[in-house]
C-alpha cells in the first residue's frame, strides 16, 4: 500500500497526499500527449511555478525539523478562498494530532512556508467505513503571515467527470524514500467503473495524495483508492472523481 499513517483530523465527516525536469504537457487537451512524453519515466522535478503547487504533509510536531518526515503528498486546487488543499482521504482521516502542508518542499526546506492544515472533508463513503471508492479529500489551510496558499503558490483546477484515459497526466509526489518529489507522465486506463489507474515506477509509501494533473492544469485523480494507491511501486491507483467528488468539492469550497 502506498499510504501511511493515520494522523490527525479535527474537521466535520460530510457527506457525500540527480534533477530532471519532465517536459511539461501543453495547455490544451489535444497537444498534451504529444508534449508530455516520454511516457511511464519517473524522474525527479525540478523546482517550478507547477511543482510550487504540490507538496508534502506532516504531522505539526515535525514542523521544526521536516527532514525525513513527510507521509504524504497533496497539492492546492483552485477555490474563491484561495485556501484549499486535495489529497488522499486515508492521509487525513484519523485525529490523534494535527498536520501541516508544505507546498514546494525540498531536502528539508519550506520555500513556500509551512502551512497549519484546518478543516477536513471527507467523503461520506470513507468516513463511514473507508470506501475505497470514497479514498479523496479536502481541506482548508489557515492563513500564513496574511496570505493564502494560492496567492502564493497558484493552483490547479479541480475537474470531476473527466473521462478516465481523456488525455495523459503528470502525476507527482513524494516517496517517503526522498526529499525531493518526482514526476511520471501517462495515460490512465480504466481498472474498473470507480477506479482507475496508471503505470508509473518508483511511486512508493508517501506518494498518497499525489495529483494527476492533465494538460489543462486540472486534476483529474488523487493517487489513493484501490489499495490505498496501489501494493506495487510500479502501479497506482485513483478514484474516478465522479459526483460525490464533485459534491464534497462543492461543499469544502462553499460554493
Amino acid at each position: 500500500m502506498k499510504r501511511i499513517p493515520r494522523i490527525s483530523v479535527t474537521s466535520r465527516r460530510v457527506a457525500l497526499c540527480a534533477v530532471v525536469v519532465l517536459v511539461a504537457t501543453s495547455a490544451s487537451v489535444a497537444a498534451a500527449d504529444e508534449a508530455a512524453g516520454p511516457f511511464g519515466v519517473t524522474a525527479v522535478v525540478g523546482a517550478t511555478a507547477e511543482s510550487a503547487r504540490v507538496g508534502a504533509l506532516f504531522s505539526a510536531d515535525k514542523a521544526g525539523n521536516l527532514s525525513g518526515n513527510h507521509f504524504c503528498t497533496a497539492s492546492v486546487v483552485h477555490s474563491s478562498q484561495r485556501d484549499l488543499i486535495v489529497t488522499a482521504a486515508h492521509c487525513v482521516d484519523s485525529d490523534d494530532g494535527s498536520l501541516v502542508f508544505v507546498p514546494g518542499y525540498r531536502d528539508g526546506q519550506a520555500p513556500y512556508g509551512v502551512w497549519k492544515v484546518g478543516r477536513r472533508y471527507l467523503p461520506d463513503g470513507w468516513a463511514h467505513g473507508q470506501d475505497e471508492d470514497s479514498d479523496v479529500a479536502f481541506a482548508v489551510v489557515d492563513d500564513l503571515d496574511g496570505r493564502r496558499v494560492e496567492s502564493v503558490t497558484g493552483a490547479n483546477h479541480f475537474a470531476s467527470g473527466v473521462a478516465t484515459g481523456a488525455t495523459a497526466v503528470t502525476v507527482t509526489g513524494y516517496p517517503n524514500s526522498r526529499e525531493v518529489p518526482i514526476s511520471c507522465t501517462n495515460r490512465p486506463v480504466a481498472h474498473s467503473a470507480t477506479q482507475q489507474r496508471i503505470d508509473c515506477p518508483e511511486f512508493t509509501g508517501g506518494t498518497s495524495g499525489s495529483p494527476w494533473v492533465n494538460g489543462d492544469h486540472e486534476v483529474v485523480g488523487v493517487l489513493g483508492g484501490h489499495e490505498q494507491g496501489g501494493s506495487t511501486a510500479d502501479t497506482s491507483y485513483s478514484v474516478v472523481l465522479g459526483t460525490e467528488a464533485a459534491e464534497l468539492y462543492k461543499d469544502a469550497t462553499g460554493d
